[in-house]
C-alpha cells in the first residue's frame, strides 16, 4: 500500500472510512481481497511471495472488526534485501488477538530489522500509527485523534503533493456522502506534481515525478489496486477493491 487517506470518528455511524491504493512491480504475484482459506474471518489481498498482506479487516475482535495496513517507507539508500516482510506484520495482527496497543509494543523492539514502514491498526474504538522510521515513542506508537489522515511512502501526514490533494478530495467526498465510486475515481488519478512540489526522497528526478500520481502508470511498476474500507458501530465491517493490473 502506497497511499491511504483515512476519516477516524468523523463519520456518524462509521469509525473508519478509508482509500487506499497499493503500488507494487507488476511481476509480483498477489491473490485479490477475498477471505483467507486460513483464516476465514480476515477479508483482503494477500501477498503471495511473502505470505503477508497490504491492508486488511477481520470481523473479530473483542471491539467488533479490526483493520490493518501498511505502506513501505521510501528509502533507497536504506533497504535491505534480506529484511522480513513488511506484509507479516498486517496479516499477524488480523489473525492475532492481542490489542493494537499490544501489538505495537510486542513488535517494537524487532522493528528495526524491517525495512522501513508505516502501520495503521486498530478497531472502532481505538486505532493507532506505528513506524519505524521517525521520531515517536517507540513503546506504543501513536493513538490517533479524531480527523482525517493522510500517508504515502513517508511519515504519516507527511506533505507529499498527492498527500494533500487526496486528502483535500477524500474530505469533500465525505461531506457530500459520496458513493464509493467517487472514491475509486480519486484513487485513479493519474496527474503528477509540478517539479517544484516535489518531495526529495533520494531517487531520481524523473522517477520522483513519475510517482507523485496518485495513481502510478509504468512499464513495470504501477498501482495494482485501490481499496474503500469502512468499519461501522452496528454491522460487519466492508473491504471494496478494484484490481488495476
Amino acid at each position: 500500500m502506497c497511499l491511504i487517506v483515512f476519516a477516524w470518528h468523523v463519520m456518524p455511524g462509521a469509525p473508519l472510512v478509508a482509500a487506499a491504493n497499493r503500488d507494487e512491480f507488476y511481476d509480483r504475484p498477489a491473490a485479490p481481497a477475498g477471505a483467507w482459506p486460513d483464516y476465514p474471518h480476515i477479508f483482503g489481498g494477500r501477498d503471495l511471495q511473502g505470505g503477508g498482506s497490504w491492508m486488511g479487516i477481520s470481523q473479530q475482535g473483542a471491539n467488533g472488526p479490526r483493520f490493518a495496513a501498511l505502506t513501505n517507507i521510501r528509502g533507497p539508500q536504506e533497504r535491505r534485501l534480506d529484511a522480513p516482510s513488511r506484509g507479516a506484520l498486517v496479516a499477524d495482527f488480523l489473525a492475532g488477538d492481542l490489542s493494537a496497543e499490544d501489538y505495537i509494543a510486542r513488535i517494537a523492539p524487532g522493528a528495526d530489522a524491517y525495512n522501513g514502514f508505516n502501520l495503521v491498526l486498530g478497531d472502532r474504538e481505538r486505532m493507532f500509527w506505528f513506524s519505524n522510521r521517525g521520531a515517536q515513542d517507540p513503546r506504543n506508537g501513536k493513538e490517533l485523534a479524531p480527523g482525517i489522515y493522510g500517508i504515502s511512502n513517508s511519515l504519516l501526514d507527511s506533505p507529499w503533493p498527492k498527500v494533500l490533494r487526496t486528502k483535500a478530495q477524500f474530505a469533500s467526498l465525505l461531506c457530500q456522502g459520496a458513493p464509493d465510486d467517487a472514491f475509486f475515481e480519486m484513487l485513479a488519478d493519474t496527474t503528477r506534481a509540478s517539479d517544484l512540489r516535489l518531495p526529495d526522497t533520494g531517487i531520481e528526478r524523473d522517477l520522483e515525478r513519475v510517482l507523485s500520481a496518485v495513481c502510478i502508470e509504468t512499464a513495470g511498476y504501477g498501482t495494482r489496486t485501490s481499496t474503500v474500507v469502512k468499519l461501522y458501530n452496528d454491522a460487519p465491517a466492508e473491504l471494496h477493491e478494484r484490481v488495476l493490473q
